[in-house]
């Protein structure tokens, strides 16, 4: 047998989950953005050093890498941001 304490259990139990559920939601765009940064300074700055082993130039290509991984993912987290 159910009592009127376990329906205001179960409505504030689930108003939390909604409460949460479109929270994750709407953060989704900027925990994109922050991967997208990672993501972009990690492959400038691999392809960077790929090529400075490939021609012994290091650490020249390295540091042009990881510029152009910096501003790739500033740009794109400037376009993730600004979207709205």
């Amino acid at each position: 047998m159910r009592d009127k304490r376990d329906d205001d259990r179960g409505t504030e139990f689930g108003g939390g989950l909604r409460f949460l559920q479109e929270n994750l939601r709407k953060s989704g765009p900027a925990v994109m953005a922050g991967y997208m940064l990672i993501a972009a300074i990690l492959l400038g700055g691999g392809i960077g050093y790929l090529v400075d082993r490939w021609l012994d130039t290091a650490p020249w290509f390295l540091v042009g890498g990881l510029l152009f991984g910096v501003a790739a993912g500033f740009v794109e987290l400037a376009r993730i941001v600004w979207r709205r």
